[in-house]
């Protein structure tokens, strides 16, 4: 179902695009920084050949930080040794944006008080709800 969604979240933006959703069933509780590492390190080893700035472009959300996207991303240039955009959510060091994890959540909030503006009203005295508890929930 999120993927469907995501399809239908893009088609909004009129760009030609589609949209996708993926994870895997890993419970990094109690694990050491070693093993979520090599963890991220054989999920991409996987996945490297199925993403690209073109093709698809994962992100992180709940779970899945700035520390699992660095390690995804740094065993993604060790495999094809380009230094692309393929991953959202890395660190700054890495070539991400700063406010990555609330960029959605304002992005959001932006929009709406856009959308409502063309229609010469606001947010204000306004109820409005997120569906599901990812970063725009949250941010």
């Amino acid at each position: 179902f999120l993927g469907f969604e995501q399809v239908l979240k893009n088609s909004l933006t009129t760009l030609a695009m589609g949209g996708a959703k993926g994870g895997s069933d890993f419970d990094p509780k109690g694990k050491s920084e070693h093993e979520i590492m090599r963890f991220c390190q054989a999920f991409m080893n996987e996945l490297y050949r199925h993403i690209g700035a073109t093709t698809d472009v994962p992100a992180g959300d709940i779970g899945v930080g700035e520390r699992e996207i660095g390690y995804l991303f740094g065993q993604y240039k060790k495999l094809v040794n380009r230094f692309e955009g393929v991953l959202t959510g890395k660190g700054l060091t890495y070539g991400g944006s700063l406010c990555r994890k609330e960029a959605t959540g304002y992005g959001c909030v932006y929009f709406a008080e856009e959308m409502l503006q063309e229609r010469n009203s606001s947010l204000e005295g306004k109820v409005c709800s997120v569906s599901g508890s990812g970063n725009v929930a949250i941010y």
